[in-house]
């Protein structure tokens, strides 16, 4: 009779068996293309993405540049402490949330698009208005802002222009705070719906045509037709998109901002994005800089799980 096998004998055996690891190389063997394929990609977000990560910890610390991340000093969660306890703290939450929600409530619109793009009967007038929709996609920021500025200018802009045809006075369009939030975000709408529009296109050209045949026999009209056979068919495509749009929720792009604000619409224009670019990058506060940062990556991370657990809930789709 053979010896018991003891503790020491179970903890060397290999924790991939033979026969596994067999067919994992064989795997390898027989896809290396895919792998090969998809290897720029893992590298792009091992260096730009993970690696980085390490640099997080100043957040907990005095960061002192000549002294490294490692030699810096532990402050533990002083740098959180400050930002929530400063008075700027509240405007700062307030003016992201206000900016994200009202981003998020158009989140239909590219649906809307696609759908009434997908009823086009001429091919002609669809591709026409699929490419001036997408055409304001390849603008820059900085140039979307500068248009803005020159149509809205109070004294030569020519909306201006026009409200005083018809005997209204002129508006200070980019100095007023209330108007900040609607010009940000529907300046984003003309810039983005009809590229937004893309992906829900390329799922209702999966969409069985017999499906709407036997629709259109049992008497459903068009409007009928896109309720229950096209928005059932994108739905899956729709709640994807919505949890990766609520994983950037905090996210508000900060390049566009600090384009469009001043000190005249300081308080709805300050936003948690432009005071880490300001308080990191222009007064190399790096450790506080990065506790803000962190701290809206952590809201977001939040986000994105509460969302794609209801989806997951109430849905058959979500991302994981």
């Amino acid at each position: 009779m053979g010896r018991p096998t003891t503790q020491a004998d179970a903890g060397a055996q290999p924790l991939v068996p033979a026969s596994r690891r067999r067919r994992l190389r064989r795997g390898l063997a027989a896809s290396w293309q895919l792998y090969l394929l998809a290897a720029p990609a893992l590298i792009f977000f091992l260096i730009f993405n993970y690696v980085p990560m390490y640099g997080v910890q100043i957040a907990f610390k005095d960061f002192i540049a000549t002294r490294g991340i490692t030699g810096s000093p532990w402050t533990g969660l002083e740098n959180f402490e400050r930002f929530f306890g400063s008075f700027y703290f509240w405007r700062l939450l307030r003016n992201t949330l206000a900016l994200s929600i009202y981003q998020m409530l158009l989140f239909p619109l590219p649906i809307i698009l696609a759908l009434a793009l997908n009823e086009l009967r001429s091919r002609f007038f669809k591709k026409f208005s699929q490419t001036l929709t997408y055409a304001p996609h390849f603008v820059s920021t900085v140039v979307v802002v500068g248009m803005m500025f020159a149509f809205l200018d109070p004294n030569t802009g020519l909306i201006n222009h026009v409200l005083g045809l018809v005997g209204l006075d002129p508006i200070q369009f980019m100095q007023d705070p209330g108007w900040f939030r609607h010009l940000y975000v529907w300046s984003g709408v003309w810039q983005s719906l009809g590229w937004g529009t893309i992906i829900y296109l390329a799922a209702l050209a999966g969409v069985n045509p017999e499906l709407h045949q036997a629709a259109q026999v049992d008497g459903a009209n068009r409007l009928q037709r896109i309720r229950h056979v096209n928005l059932p068919a994108i739905m899956p495509t729709v709640v994807i998109l919505f949890i990766l749009d609520f994983g950037s929720f905090m996210s508000v792009g900060f390049e566009k901002v600090l384009l469009m604000s001043n000190d005249l619409n300081a308080s709805t224009a300050d936003i948690i994005q432009t005071f880490v670019y300001e308080t990191g990058l222009l007064q190399g506060q790096y450790s506080y800089a990065a506790a803000v940062g962190l701290f809206d990556s952590v809201i977001n991370i939040l986000l994105l799980i509460t969302v794609n657990q209801l989806a997951r809930k109430f849905s058959e789709n979500s991302l994981w």
